[in-house]
């Protein structure tokens, strides 16, 4: 038959497979998308059932008392410390870093490409790498486990992931804008500082709060910098051992106690919501960023 173009279209065997493909990925990845949410209820669900026999506002606003009593105050304060003086280290670097990345370096240039992929290997390095890594560079020179090493750890966690969403978020504002400074004749260094990180906060802050949420979180460095301190005392001085909320968790899971379990359940449970929470958060403040850049 001679071909006719004002004929109906109408389906071949080639386009019922691509369409029958096309379905199965998409009930696949859908499957794969609630699976994994699931999955995340399950943890949630599960923790705050085995921790919320142990929580009450002494368990928060209290130091633990002996093996399986008091709260999680000191571990707590400790918690928050030790990971705001390592965002103290790993922020400015991680936001400089993506300053470089996409304002002052070259699309070929080969110093950018090596610490592009510096960045991509720190990000998967394994944490208890970093805490041996730290182990040698500060606890044995001191002879002593600190916080100040916890610290140095837990920047080096946090350093890629603040370099990676910053550069990621700087893409996002309009060359417009970078080629209206240059039409008034404003120098780099005041563009950025002027026009372009003002248009970028919102995707910055979002992308420090993951950043120390995902530090927040960590056991194997502190494992290995800092394991030893008081259990039972507040400690502040990070050049001594500082109590953190998942090395609580870490010793007291183990004891043959059931109280000190449940204390480590709800250990569990107050940290995962803080996290939970720092994550919402960030997404909110991410979202009110896109809005404004009108992405």
């Amino acid at each position: 038959m001679p071909f006719d173009p004002t004929a109906p279209l109408t389906p071949s065997g080639n386009l019922r497979r691509r369409t029958a493909v096309s379905r199965f990925v998409q009930i696949t990845a859908t499957a794969a998308a609630v699976f994994a949410v699931a999955v995340l209820v399950i943890v949630l669900w599960g923790v705050a059932v085995r921790g919320a026999s142990a929580l009450s506002f002494g368990f928060v606003l209290h130091n633990p008392s002996g093996l399986a009593g008091g709260g999680i105050f000191n571990s707590l304060l400790g918690t928050l410390e030790i990971v705001a003086f390592g965002a103290l280290i790993a922020l400015p670097i991680g936001i400089l870093t993506g300053l470089y990345l996409t304002e002052f370096a070259g699309p070929r240039s080969r110093t950018a490409g090596a610490l592009r992929f510096a960045l991509d290997i720190m990000a998967g390095l394994p944490t208890i790498i970093v805490g041996l890594f730290v182990y040698g560079l500060i606890v044995i020179p001191q002879h002593r486990q600190s916080g100040f090493a916890g610290a140095v750890a837990l920047a080096i966690v946090m350093l890629p992931l603040m370099a990676r969403s910053s550069q990621e978020v700087l893409l996002l504002v309009p060359g417009s804008l970078r080629e209206a400074a240059d039409a008034l004749g404003v120098s780099r260094w005041r563009t950025v500082l002027s026009v372009i990180l003002p248009a970028a906060f919102g995707g910055i802050l979002t992308g420090a709060i993951l950043a120390t949420a995902r530090a927040a979180g960590e056991t194997a460095p502190l494992l290995i910098c800092d394991s030893i301190f008081a259990p039972n005392a507040t400690q502040l001085n990070l050049f001594h051992g500082v109590p953190s909320v998942s090395m609580f968790i870490y010793q007291s899971y183990d004891l043959p106690l059931a109280q000190a379990v449940t204390r480590a359940w709800g250990a569990a449970f107050v940290l995962m919501m803080l996290i939970l929470i720092a994550n919402v958060l960030a997404r909110l403040i991410l979202a009110r960023s896109r809005g404004k850049m009108g992405q």
